[in-house]
C-alpha cells in the first residue's frame, strides 16, 4: 500500500531494481546499515540506506507498507511477540481451538490467516472456523447509515429483548454462512410463539411453588434424591427428554454446529 501508516515493507532496493535485500531483524538492518533503531515505524527508517554488495551505490527501503491484513493475519504469533518472548505461552494456545467471523472475511483475515500460517508454520493457525453470514436490511440490501434501512438496535433490544433477538440469530441462515434479511416482523413471532409460552409455563411453576410452600409451611427445595423414587410416567418422560436435551446440546456446541441447535 501506499500510505504512511503502516508495517514498513522490509526491502532494500538499488535504483536500478536488481539487488534487493529483504531485512529479518533489527539486528540484521544494524548490521548493514550501522544504524541503530528501536521503533520500526516509517519515520525511522525510511531514511536508512544500505552500502551496494554489487557496486550499485546505496540500496533505499521501498515506500510501499504491507497492507493492514497483513498484521490481522500476523496475530497469532504478534499478539504475544513470538518468536521473541513467551514461546509457552504461544505453543499453549497455537493453534486456536477456533475463530469466529462473517463470510466475508473467505478473502480477508481467513485468507491471510492462512497464508501466513502455512508459509512460517506448515500448519493452519486453527481447528475449527465459525463462519456467519450476513445480516442485510429487510429488502436484502446492505444496511446504510445513510439510506437509514434498518431499526436502530439498541431501540430493538430495548423493545424485545437481548434474548430474543439471540434466538431470532440462532435461528436464521447466518449460523449457516448464509445472508439474512433482517425482519422486526420475526422478532414479534418469535416473541409471540416461543418467549410468551416459555415466560407463562414459568410463571405457572412459581404460582404452584407458592401454593406448595404455603401449604407444607417450608421452602421448596430440590432433592436429587426424588428423582429415583418418581413413578409418573410423564415426570419420567420430561426428566429423560432434558437430559436428551441437554446431552444433544453439548455435543452439537462441542462439534461448533450452532445451526444445529
Amino acid at each position: 500500500r501506499n500510505r504512511y501508516w503502516g508495517t514498513p515493507i522490509p526491502l532494500w532496493i538499488s535504483e536500478d531494481g536488481i539487488e534487493v535485500i529483504c531485512i529479518g531483524s533489527i539486528e540484521e538492518l544494524f548490521t548493514l546499515s550501522g544504524v541503530r533503531v528501536t521503533d520500526l515505524h516509517r519515520e525511522n527508517i525510511d531514511h536508512i540506506t544500505i552500502p551496494s554488495r554489487m557496486g550499485k551505490g546505496i540500496l533505499k527501503r521501498t515506500t510501499e507498507v504491507f497492507d493492514c491484513w497483513f498484521e490481522s493475519g500476523s496475530m497469532p504469533y504478534s499478539q504475544v511477540h513470538y518468536p521473541f518472548e513467551n514461546t509457552e505461552l504461544f505453543e499453549k494456545s497455537f493453534p486456536a481451538d477456533f475463530i469466529a467471523e462473517g463470510i466475508d472475511q473467505t478473502r480477508g483475515w481467513f485468507y491471510t490467516l492462512l497464508v501466513l500460517s502455512t508459509a512460517i508454520f506448515n500448519k493452519p493457525p486453527f481447528k475449527n472456523l465459525v463462519v456467519n453470514g450476513l445480516i442485510l436490511a429487510s429488502d436484502g440490501q446492505k444496511m446504510s447509515k445513510r439510506k437509514k434501512n434498518y431499526p436502530d438496535p439498541i431501540d430493538i433490544v430495548n423493545k424485545y429483548g437481548a434474548d430474543t433477538v439471540r434466538a431470532y440469530l440462532i435461528n436464521s441462515p447466518v449460523v449457516c454462512g448464509e445472508n439474512l434479511c433482517f425482519k422486526e416482523s420475526g422478532l414479534s413471532d418469535l416473541t409471540k410463539d416461543f418467549f410468551f409460552p416459555w415466560f407463562n409455563s414459568f410463571r405457572f411453576f412459581l404460582q404452584n411453588k407458592s401454593v406448595y410452600e404455603k401449604k407444607s409451611t417450608h421452602d421448596f427445595i430440590f432433592d436429587e434424591k426424588c428423582l429415583n423414587e418418581i413413578d409418573s410416567m410423564i415426570d419420567k418422560w420430561i426428566l429423560s427428554y432434558t437430559q436428551s436435551f441437554v446431552s444433544n446440546y453439548r455435543n452439537e456446541m462441542n462439534a461448533y454446529r450452532l445451526y444445529n441447535l
